[in-house]
Parts: structure tokens; sequence; C-alpha cells
């Protein structure tokens, strides 16, 4: 059965509920996965533990990592992360982290592992952005390289915001391959080159959105050979996203996840599934969105 990395604590109770980032996502979505049977009593959650100090400050700036524990970061900074800090948002932030590292360990033994949270790709080696405090993909992968459990990483992020945060943290790393596809006139303005980059056109639908990740893929995989996958799953390139600007179907972001893990499975490598991004004010729907990610990979388990 998959295991699903969950914590109550993925929603910060915080952030108001008409805040531009839609944190109830969370809590629903675990419910959604209670409700559909991919998790029940006899496969519960796995509940993370929070990311240390030492584990967030081998991916960011320790001093950067000190001013979100003490919540002393100046409003400037607080303002581009788009979070006011409180210790409910940097636990959740904390946690996430730890979720992803752990769903690493778990997928490193059995294949395959999600956690319901995650994907926070904005947040750079100096600093957050874009409602992302910490960088979970960017601690966990440098997490298990740093202990010799892996020697090789690849993140495939198709949330529709380029991942420049995660290529900002590696972009020094030879032995981490960052792909990201995702709308090219979007959010972030100034990107950080990835390993490889495909900027999509706006409106684009489904099926030249999979052919493109088809060749995004294809080409990932001849250049290098992964120990471990994280994908970012985002459900942001939905025709109703707020944030989006793609127009895929809910037929569509199935497909996709679909095809990422089947493909990643079929070359034999360990996949681990993030959330991402997802700005839909109808919460339900979102969550799901954000489920055909953990229905492709339980296929898997």
């Amino acid at each position: 059965m998959l295991k699903i990395v969950h914590h109550p604590e993925y929603d910060a109770p915080t952030v108001a509920d008409d805040h531009r980032f839609p944190m109830r996502k969370y809590s629903t979505l675990a419910h959604y996965l209670e409700s559909v049977g991919l998790v029940s009593a006899v496969n519960p959650f796995v509940e993370p533990e929070a990311a240390s100090f030492d584990m967030l400050a081998a991916a960011h700036a320790a001093d950067y990592v000190r001013g979100c524990f003490d919540l002393s970061l100046d409003r400037k900074a607080q303002r581009v992360i788009g979070f006011e800090l409180t210790d409910a948002v940097v636990r959740r932030s904390r946690l996430s982290c730890g979720g992803s590292y752990l769903a690493g360990k778990i997928a490193l033994r059995e294949g395959v592992a999600c956690s319901a949270a995650g994907g926070s790709h904005h947040a750079k080696r100096e600093g957050g952005a874009g409602f992302c405090v910490f960088n979970d993909v960017g601690v966990a992968v440098s997490a298990l390289l740093a202990e010799g459990a892996i020697r090789r990483a690849m993140v495939i992020d198709c949330d529709v915001h380029q991942g420049d945060g995660t290529a900002d943290i590696f972009r020094a790393e030879a032995d981490v391959f960052t792909l990201s596809l995702h709308c090219e006139k979007n959010w972030p303005t100034r990107k950080v080159p990835s390993d490889l980059d495909v900027g999509l056109d706006e409106r684009l639908t489904d099926g030249p959105y999979l052919g493109a990740l088809d060749r995004a893929l294809g080409e990932a995989f001849d250049r290098f050979r992964p120990d471990i996958v994280y994908y970012n799953a985002g459900v942001d390139p939905h025709v109703e996203d707020r944030l989006g600007k793609l127009s895929l179907s809910d037929q569509g972001i199935a497909a996709r996840d679909e095809f990422v893990m089947n493909y990643v499975a079929a070359k034999a490598v360990p996949i681990v599934g993030v959330l991402g991004g997802g700005y839909s004010r109808d919460i339900a729907h979102l969550a799901r969105l954000h489920g055909a990610m953990f229905h492709a990979a339980s296929t898997l388990a």
C-alpha cells in the first residue's frame, strides 16, 4: 500500500481562509485521501518530524533559518515570502521539509512514497519567496546526499511556475539534475536556470502539454541517471487556477501524474511525490486535483 506522509500541522491555522494561499487545502486533502481509501486504519498516515536547524541550514543560509526560528525576519522579507511569520507557519514549513525527507527514505525502501505537502520551490538558498518559507525538496535532497543514502537525484517540477528556488540551491551541485516544465510568461519574472527548463506557451491544453512532458523526460533521463526522483506535482497548470495561465483539464492533470509516475517507475528509479501549487478558491475541487498524484502513485505501491 502507498505510504503517505502527513501531519495535521501541515495546515497552519494562523493563515486566514481568505489568504491568497489556500492553506486549508492540506487538511481537506487529508480528508479526501481517507474518503477514497488511500489512507485507512490498516494503512494510516505516516507522521514526520520537523526538520532541524542543521538540516535546514544545509540548504539555506544559516542566518535566514535563524531569523525564521526566532521570528525576527523584517517586514520586507516576510512580504517577499507572502506570509506573516508565526510559530505555526514556521512549524508547518519545518514539518513539510521533514515530510519530504521522510517520504524520500520510504521511497528508497519501497519504490514510491508521497507527502501530502511540499513542493515549496521558490525558497532560495538565501531566503524564502512566493509562499515558500523553506524549500522542502532542496532540504530533503541535501540531507539524503549528505548521509550517503543517495549519490544522485533528479527533481521533476511540473508546477506552473518555474522552480527558481530549487535551481538556485542546486546550481553548483553536479549530482542533482533539475527539470522545470512551466508557463514561460508567468511568475517569477527573473528565472534561475535549471539544468533543463521547458517554458510553455500560455493556455496550452492537455495534448500539447503531455507531448512536451514526454520530450522533457526523455531528454532529462538521456542526460542524467538518478538514484531518486522528486516530483513536484503542482496542479496550478489547471485551466481554472487563479495563478496558472495554462489550460489543463481535470483529466489532463491526472494523465500527467500517471505519466510521470509510470515513466520513472519504468526506469526502476524510486519516486517521491510532493504537492506543489494550486490556488483555486474551490478547496474541495483543489483537493481532488491534488489527489490525482496519490491515485497514480498507489498503482506503483
